[in-house]
């Protein structure tokens, strides 16, 4: 399954895949969405650090919030991101 997902620039883009994904070690760090606030999403890692990262608007919110849900349940894991000018394209299995 691929998303793509559109951040408000390509510095969120860019925090964005690297919170999601690390191609070496094939980990996923977003244990858990904290909070939404219109076009912010608030993120726990798995080192227990909360950040927020800035999408385009609320339906790019409510795309990437459904679409990680079953990563973070553990039913299907990341196998890549790219960034692609302010927009990551997620692919999960």
């Amino acid at each position: 399954m691929k998303r793509k997902i559109t951040c408000l620039d390509n510095y969120e883009a860019q925090k964005l895949a690297t919170m999601i994904y690390i191609k070496d070690g094939k980990e996923t760090f977003i244990t858990k969405i904290l909070n939404v606030v219109e076009n912010e999403i608030v993120v726990l890692l798995k080192d227990k650090s909360a950040h927020s990262i800035l999408l385009k608007d609320n339906s790019q919110v409510e795309s990437f919030a459904d679409f990680i849900q079953s990563v973070i349940e553990q039913d299907h894991k990341i196998i890549e991101t790219t960034i692609i000018g302010n927009e990551v394209e997620i692919i999960k299995e």
